[in-house]
């Protein structure tokens, strides 16, 4: 199961950019350019694929196993289950109709 804690800590990487690239658009902290688009590109695109792929695999080893915290630690797992919350808050939040609206 070494394969889930890699996905794991993947995860809660790219949930640590996925938090940088939302406070971008708050406020434009970075000014180079490349590191944004990085920044933005591991948060968004990345995030998107890995934060349900890893929550899908806990879902897995705990119907399967049982014991998800002989694989990874427990704060890993809450806090990746917090990305992915977050991660569909916000998408909630853009195709939201009154957020297009001037």
């Amino acid at each position: 199961m070494s394969w889930l804690r890699f996905l794991s800590k993947l995860s809660f990487i790219c949930g640590l950019f996925f938090i940088a690239s939302v406070s971008l658009l708050i406020k434009n902290w970075m000014t180079d350019i490349v590191a944004i688009s990085t920044v933005v590109t591991i948060g968004y695109a990345m995030g998107l694929i890995i934060f349900p792929l890893v929550n899908l695999c806990y879902l897995g080893v705990l119907l399967v196993k049982r014991k998800l915290r002989v694989y990874v630690p427990l704060w890993l797992v809450v806090a990746n289950f917090l990305f992915l919350l977050a991660l569909i808050t916000y998408i909630f939040y853009l195709n939201d109709p009154y957020y297009h609206q001037k």
